[in-house]
């Protein structure tokens, strides 16, 4: 009976399904990869909009005035007072090929000395200069400079065993050197000409003046006794070995053709700035108009 009830209802059922069509739904298939990629382009896309929108106008580089760095004002004067050039290119040829055949290869040679030794002979020779230091400090009216000389040419005499140890910069003494050039400075002496020393190179009027000078003070002071006979030119041909050793310049380096040219005007640049520091030292700052302290 429960069969035959069975069959009954299966026939109806495709009885009732005959008169209607028989359609299959398919569902879309799921991409999530693909779908996430559209949106990110959408989201680009949409970002460079806005900030098309946002970025400012580019301006007219054409219509736009051109404003230079550095005028041609800014710049200081490359003319340099040399009545005595054609002297002196003679003694810069000359102090080129006496560097590069003497003076160079003994400088070479005194630096192959060993290191507490060179050391020591700066030493000596710079606490030598202690003495001119002090007369010439004493001559600008800076008589602090002038004690401070006297205490490190002290000190640096018998601690330092004398001059050979730097035991004044050591205890925290120091005190740079000065010499005459720098005390015609003070005093309002103008550079001068320019001039190309023998042996020793760029100069000026004012500072070979200041050589003499210089030289004049040890001379009369004679510190030690070395100051006169023989002991002279020896001590001045071991300092000027030293000194050479320490400068790193060479003649016709550059490769340039303006080398005479560009070592005048630094020079002489340079004697120029330093006189402007010196003679500026100690003066009041200028108050600034805009400020309150100005008012």
């Amino acid at each position: 009976m429960r069969s035959v009830l069975s069959v009954g209802v299966a026939a109806l059922a495709l009885g009732g399904c005959a008169s209607q069509n028989l359609t299959i739904r398919s569902l879309p298939p799921e991409t999530p990869a693909a779908a996430n990629a559209a949106d990110i382009e959408k989201f680009a896309a949409a970002a460079a909009a806005a900030a098309e929108v946002s970025r400012p106008a580019a301006p007219d580089l054409e219509s736009a005035p051109i404003t230079p760095l550095v005028t041609t004002a800014d710049a200081p004067s490359m003319y340099t007072y040399d009545p005595l050039e054609r002297f002196n290119r003679v003694i810069y040829r000359f102090n080129a090929r006496f560097d590069e055949s003497v003076f160079l290869p003994v400088a070479n040679g005194y630096r192959r000395i060993p290191g507490p030794v060179r050391s020591g002979v700066h030493n000596f020779f710079g606490n030598l200069s202690e003495v001119k230091s002090t007369v010439n400090y004493v001559l600008q009216l800076r008589p602090v400079g002038g004690i401070r000389s006297v205490g490190r040419f002290v000190v640096n005499s018998t601690i330092g065993i004398g001059g050979l140890f730097d035991v004044a910069t050591k205890l925290k003494l120091p005190n740079p050197p000065t010499g005459f050039g720098v005390t015609l400075s003070k005093w309002g002496v103008h550079p001068g000409a320019y001039l190309v020393v023998p042996f020793l190179g760029p100069s000026t009027l004012r500072e070979s003046l200041g050589l003499l000078g210089d030289f004049g003070i040890e001379y009369g002071i004679n510190v030690a006794n070395l100051y006169r006979g023989n002991k002279t030119y020896a001590l001045g041909v071991v300092n000027a070995i030293d000194t050479r050793s320490l400068v790193s310049f060479r003649y016709y380096g550059s490769g340039s053709p303006f080398e005479y040219e560009t070592i005048r005007f630094l020079y002489v640049r340079r004697a120029l700035i330093e006189d402007e520091a010196l003679h500026t030292k100690g003066r009041p700052k200028p108050r600034d108009a805009a400020s309150p302290a100005g008012k």
